[in-house]
């Protein structure tokens, strides 16, 4: 016996009996099958246990296997991430669409949010689907959704409602039928948490995609930067690594690179030793840094440019592209100037380094 069709295509409204009906099957704990712009996905509400035992029995799965929280909306999910900025710039890129995201989330969040029956190691999956229908009733349920592909385990994801219909039969209490899915497969998961930006499925999105939506590239500018900029650049190398939960290297794996200019830098200019001293004294090593023009800088491909002075950003905004000069601004988000050290005691440069270091740590919400 074949399970109940429903007419779900996206490229109409779905009538509001339609979706009442769906997600009151859902509320008594029913197996429904909805489409994504992937597979069909078998869901059942998340809150209770039952509903995901028989999930998983359904699946052929270990119950020690958990399943993804979907949502209606990126907002719904945002307050769980540690990193909202971050999170943000990978939902606004990816999200409708094809990519998981596995995050932690605290016991007491879980709780609230009905989830508790589906973290596992302390951390959940979260997904919002490409497909209108689908995603306006997953916004509008009053208890969390999780879905799982619509196939026994091991084989193939599902693509046509009634393949699902005639797969699973009564098992499954509904299946809304919203037309083939378009990209077939299933989605990319990233996890991501401290020390972690790790690709646990490939899909249609790449890592390096996702590093590059997720990170920024941060250009900081002084006058020739040989002491004020390339400090920016240690420091702030410094801080996201900390806040990342990884070490200054491995700031790159979650898309961030952090490098410095000056806009009348001559190039390969040494770093002042006075800098070095006082960024040693935070164990953040810079001697190794050679001056660079800001037009070089800026030609390797920036985000964000960030200069110590109104002189400075001044000076950028007539020479860089207008593709990226809104996104040229001072480094102090009060706007104050970062005073010039060069030539003045050690004691001076300690005065500099605590002003950027205040700085940076004023924008850091702004990048993570």
């Amino acid at each position: 016996m074949s399970a109940h069709i429903l007419p779900y295509s996206g490229q109409t409204p779905v009538s509001a009996e339609i979706q009442s009906e769906l997600l009151g099957l859902l509320e008594r704990g029913e197996v429904v099958a909805l489409p994504t712009e992937t597979c069909y996905g078998l869901a059942v509400r998340a809150d209770l246990p039952e509903p995901l035992s028989a999930l998983s029995k359904l699946k052929g799965r270990q119950e020690s296997q958990t399943f993804t929280w979907h949502v209606g909306r990126a907002e719904t999910a945002l307050p769980l991430a540690k990193w909202p900025a971050l999170t943000k710039r990978l939902t606004d890129a990816f999200w409708p669409g094809p990519l998981t995201l596995v995050l932690p989330i605290e016991a007491d969040q879980a709780k609230k949010h009905g989830l508790q029956h589906i973290v596992r190691d302390g951390h959940v999956g979260v997904r919002l689907p490409q497909h209108a229908a689908t995603a306006e009733l997953l916004a509008s349920a009053p208890f969390p959704v999780v879905m799982t592909s619509a196939n026994a385990t091991g084989a193939p994801p599902m693509v046509r409602a009634l393949d699902v219909a005639e797969a699973f039969g009564a098992q499954v209490a509904a299946v809304a039928d919203g037309d083939d899915c378009q990209l077939g497969g299933s989605s990319t998961i990233l996890a991501l948490g401290p020390g972690r930006f790790e690709l646990l499925r490939g899909g249609r999105i790449s890592l390096e995609d996702l590093q590059s939506a997720a990170g920024l590239r941060l250009l900081f500018v002084c006058t020739g930067n040989t002491c004020r900029s390339p400090m920016a650049e240690g420091i702030a190398r410094s801080r996201i690594a900390a806040a990342l939960g990884t070490d200054p290297g491995g700031i790159s794996a979650f898309g961030f690179r952090s490098s410095s200019a000056g806009v009348y830098a001559s190039a390969n200019a040494p770093v002042s030793p006075e800098s070095v001293e006082v960024l040693a004294e935070w164990d953040i090593d810079i001697q190794d840094h050679t001056s660079t023009p800001s037009a070089t800088g800026i030609a390797h491909g920036v985000d964000e440019i960030y200069g110590l002075t109104d002189g400075h950003v001044y000076a950028l905004q007539q020479t860089v592209p207008d593709s990226i000069g809104d996104h040229v601004r001072m480094l102090s988000p009060s706007n104050r100037s970062i005073p010039d050290p060069i030539g003045g005691s050690v004691s001076l440069y300690r005065e500099t380094r605590d002003a950027i270091a205040k700085a940076i740590d004023e924008r850091l919400s702004q990048w993570l």
